[in-house]
């Protein structure tokens, strides 16, 4: 039996693909109105009134537990379930809105005997895969840049709370960086600027830096919201250039060549469900972590995403 903690949108995908993989799975919702909502989607019911209140039953333990709540929730949630015995969890990233948060997390992950991964599905788009086995073809990354601009105008709209929109970089925006160094490896050296403030998002707004990463790869990264631009990975090896803009396609430059190229990938499954999640939670439910992003993994680069967010 697995856990799937949370009923919104998030969750409605989450169980399309617990479905498709034939698992057996309780859904626990808090208000009534997404958990009517999670139904009318899927057809499952929801037990309504919190995480608390479900423990309250004194429920027999879960093999796996999918934390799909609120960004300001997930710390807790996580930590609840951690202090209630499940020993293995999946959750939206980032997992936790500070270092202090994944620290704790962490801690009473190990001491539980607890294996805790962020879910940056980006990671299982078919498109990233299908790069993958080309750059282990081609020797490796020796190159890569990437651009995490985010549409201010749109998000200063969205209804969340404010200390996650002041955390918007960790919250929304890793999804790109920690895809640009699940393929070009961790920064070993990083130089990172920032300049310009929104409402909802002191600290900065426009983003810009470089390093080296662990594999000896040069890197560069920018965004600019108060601006124009989108989401893009580009990874360069000795052979090809490869571009990920956007991220459910791949397109390849020929060295000594001018036109970018389509590049050929299966992309079924991730245009029948949301994209990267069937294959991300068959990892995660098989047991199968190697391209998991670990908790201990995601407290080691908070602190590199808190450096080029301006947050320290």
């Amino acid at each position: 039996m697995i856990w799937l903690v949370g009923s919104g949108p998030m969750s409605v995908d989450y169980a399309k693909v617990l479905d498709a993989q034939n698992h057996d799975y309780i859904v626990i919702g808090r208000g009534k109105a997404s958990a009517e909502e999670f139904t009318n989607k899927t057809g499952k019911v929801v037990t309504t009134g919190g995480l608390e209140a479900f423990l309250e039953t004194v429920p027999a333990c879960p093999e796996a537990a999918i934390v799909s709540v609120g960004v300001a929730q997930l710390y807790a949630t996580t930590q609840r379930l951690i202090q209630n015995g499940v020993k293995r969890i999946l959750v939206e990233k980032p997992g936790g809105t500070t270092l202090t948060e994944l620290n704790t997390l962490y801690e009473q992950s190990r001491t539980s005997g607890c294996d805790v991964f962020i879910a940056y599905n980006r990671r299982f788009f078919a498109s990233v895969i299908g790069l993958k086995e080309r750059l282990k073809a081609e020797g490796g990354v020796t190159s890569f840049n990437f651009e995490l601009t985010e549409w201010a105008h749109v998000i200063e709209k969205i209804d969340k709370p404010k200390d996650v929109l002041s955390k918007w970089f960790l919250a929304n925006s890793t999804h790109v960086a920690d895809l640009a160094f699940y393929l070009g490896g961790q920064p070993k050296e990083m130089a990172s600027f920032v300049t310009g403030e929104l409402n909802w998002h002191p600290t900065s707004s426009i983003f810009s830096g470089a390093g080296v990463s662990e594999s000896g790869a040069l890197f560069n990264y920018a965004a600019n919201w108060e601006s124009a631009g989108r989401w893009a990975v580009e990874v360069f090896t000795n052979e090809n250039r490869y571009i990920l803009k956007p991220m459910e396609s791949l397109l390849v430059q020929k060295r000594g060549t001018i036109p970018q190229i389509r590049v050929e990938i299966d992309d079924s499954l991730d245009k029948e469900f949301k994209p990267g999640l069937y294959k991300q939670l068959e990892a995660f439910l098989q047991g199968d972590t190697t391209n998991l992003c670990s908790l201990d993994e995601q407290r080691h680069m908070c602190c590199v995403y808190n450096k080029m967010a301006g947050y320290e």
